[in-house]
């Protein structure tokens, strides 16, 4: 082989490997062509709107925003962590608000057909006008009494409290006030043999001794009430 023939093998392989440089160059300035365009614009369309906040913004705003960023890394990483533990708990929870909710709904919805709600916004009502009314000083008084007839109440529950009160009740109606009749002193004592007028009497009498209590219980009351004001 002659000396021009290697030259030509040569030139053809150097030709062969410089092919696929060529094609990806001529690729590269396609490439570089159809981007031009976009990025001017991209550029453009960026500095119209840094335009809007250039009055506002400073580039040490900027460092000092990174500056931050990196000194709260911890606390970001922390947040975040906290996040996908509310994610996973939501959930976990949807579930049950999907069966809970609907149920929800329908108890408020029986509490207003039945009028609770309204109840509830008269009660507020009634509240304004007792603040309009009264001084909270009247309140606290107002409230004093109501622990006073709360424990009245419960001294109602005695049995013989109950029994005395039911029987006092069945009185009047087993009392016929048409057939009474005016009774002399003479009759007075004629009736006394009788042994109903005997029994109320003597109820009359041990009734009377309770009602002695009073005077001391009043006495007892207005010591309390000095005492109080007196604090």
């Amino acid at each position: 082989m002659n000396q021009e023939a290697l030259i030509l093998e040569r030139l053809d392989r150097i030709e062969a490997k410089l092919t696929p440089l060529l094609e990806a160059s001529a690729s590269m300035q396609e490439l570089k062509n159809d981007l031009t365009p976009l990025a001017n614009h991209a550029v453009k369309s960026l500095i119209e709107e840094l335009q809007e906040v250039e009055s506002s913004f400073q580039l040490e705003d900027l460092l000092a925003l990174g500056k931050q960023l990196l000194r709260s890394v911890r606390h970001l990483t922390y947040a975040l962590r906290q996040l996908g533990n509310l994610i996973d708990f939501v959930t976990t929870l949807e579930p049950l608000l999907k069966s809970s909710v609907p149920q929800i709904i329908n108890y408020l919805d029986d509490l207003e057909q039945r009028g609770v709600f309204r109840i509830l916004n008269a009660t507020l009502g009634i509240r304004a006008k007792i603040a309009a009314e009264y001084t909270p000083e009247d309140i606290e008084q107002i409230g004093d009494g109501l622990v006073a007839l709360l424990g009245f109440a419960k001294k109602l529950t005695d049995p013989q409290a109950k029994a005395f009160f039911e029987s006092m009740i069945e009185v009047p109606c087993s009392v016929d006030l048409s057939k009474a009749k005016c009774v002399s002193p003479i009759g007075l004592l004629w009736g006394g043999s009788k042994k109903e007028l005997k029994d109320g009497l003597g109820v009359l009498l041990e009734l009377t001794k309770g009602l002695g209590k009073l005077k001391e219980a009043s006495s007892s009351a207005a010591t309390r009430e000095a005492r109080r004001m007196g604090e």
